[in-house]
């Protein structure tokens, strides 16, 4: 359970980095916004990319999902949260692909892994 989390702890960080290199620098986005497009992407990504689409749809399929699933919950928030903020598609489409690229190798780690689920 342990590596778990840890593979949980290392998903946020980079989709944290992911979001503050890709939202912030490119597109304008807060550090708040930032940390709440990471908790809550971290976790959908988990939840459905990770436990939902990749045994039943593969590494490619849960790596793209997961990709534009934190894009869009990127946009959500940033529109959610108010006019001050100017986040264009450049900066999510850099946003989707860093982290799809990432769950890439991350998807493989967890296959090969017997100590983190899935």
């Amino acid at each position: 359970m342990n590596k778990t989390w840890m593979a949980l702890l290392t998903k946020f960080l980079v989709t944290l980095v992911a979001a503050y290199l890709a939202l912030t620098l490119i597109g304008g986005a807060t550090f708040t916004q930032i940390l709440v497009i990471a908790v809550v992407g971290t976790a959908l990504n988990y939840l459905l990319g990770d436990l939902v689409i990749l045994p039943s749809g593969g590494n490619i399929t849960a790596s793209i999902c997961d990709g534009l699933v934190a894009a869009i919950l990127a946009y959500a928030v940033i529109r959610v949260w108010g006019v001050t903020t100017t986040v264009n598609w450049w900066s999510l489409a850099i946003f989707a692909i860093l982290v799809a690229v990432f769950e890439y190798f991350f998807h493989n780690y967890l296959k090969k892994s017997e100590e983190v689920a899935p």
